[in-house]
């Protein structure tokens, strides 16, 4: 609970400090919506002149309408083994929770509704979206706490999961390190459906050994161990090669998508690449 009261505070400080105003302008709203008829001033566009009102008036009226502003926010978060690697001052899988958080509570501040899916090879949790303060600190708390039985990463498992429950449009932050196959089609259908988003998290000692010895190294998902030498020169090259096609084939596939990807890292500032996210966005719009 001390966690979740400290990215609580470290969360409302980032959306009141610095990026509310790019969370509200980087998603539309499901439409417009009619908010009142005033008096046309000049500049106005006459296309939105009531004429009915003004038939009854004798005086030119206008229909204002706007943005009906309530989203849906869901995250889809990877909780397989491999997240729980890090080799700066944070795991993955916290540096996915904190990154949640601050989603989460950006949503609250403008009156969206917020939900979970976790998932590892299969879905460990789902959580309706709701608005509410009590609810997004749920959300935190279970992405902190929850201890998943599976440890694969399936997200397909996840695209289907969320295009059976969400009914309407939604806002979509699919949170992984996307260290699995075949990740391209699963997302682009799910792309096609909602406003998706792939946070891609990523450490720097994945792509790089350290000069240490022999070292036994163990996959986190599949339970496979090996011993490596890390003091040769070749094993690190060789090492470094393998990873960096790993992470460009991730990258291509979900370039692929067709979804917007923001690549985060356990060494770097997330907050600056949210914001520059948010900016484009809003460009875009």
């Amino acid at each position: 609970m001390r966690e979740v009261k400290r990215l609580q505070i470290a969360a409302r400080h980032t959306v009141t400090e610095v990026f509310s105003g790019e969370y509200s302008s980087a998603f539309k709203g499901r439409g417009m919506e009619f908010a009142e008829v005033r008096e046309y001033q000049p500049g106005d566009d006459v296309r939105a002149i009531d004429w009915n009102v003004t038939a009854r008036t004798g005086r030119p009226f206008i229909k204002r309408f706007t943005e009906e502003r309530e989203l849906t926010i869901m995250l889809a978060v990877d909780l397989s083994a491999s997240g729980a690697f890090g080799s700066t001052d944070r795991l993955k899988r916290q540096l996915a929770a904190e990154i949640c958080a601050v989603l989460a509570f950006a949503a609250v501040r403008n009156n969206d509704r917020i939900g979970l899916v976790a998932f590892t090879d299969r879905i460990e949790l789902s959580i309706p979206p709701k608005k509410g303060q009590k609810h997004t600190l749920r959300i935190v708390r279970e992405l902190l706490a929850f201890e998943p039985t599976g440890k694969g990463t399936g997200i397909k498992a996840a695209a289907d999961h969320l295009l059976h429950v969400l009914n309407r449009r939604s806002i979509v932050f699919v949170v992984s390190d996307f260290l699995a196959d075949n990740v391209d089609d699963t997302l682009r259908v799910l792309g096609s459906r909602h406003d998706a988003t792939a946070i891609h998290i990523v450490d720097p000692r994945e792509t790089e050994l350290p000069r240490a010895g022999l070292v036994e190294l163990e996959d986190a998902e599949t339970g496979r161990r090996v011993v490596v030498d890390t003091s040769s020169r070749r094993v690190r090259t060789e090492y470094a090669a393998l990873m960096k096609r790993r992470m460009d084939a991730a990258r291509d596939a979900l370039r692929r998508s067709g979804l917007d990807v923001v690549r985060v890292s356990t060494a770097g500032q997330y907050i600056h690449e949210l914001v520059m996210f948010f900016r484009a966005r809003e460009r875009r719009r």
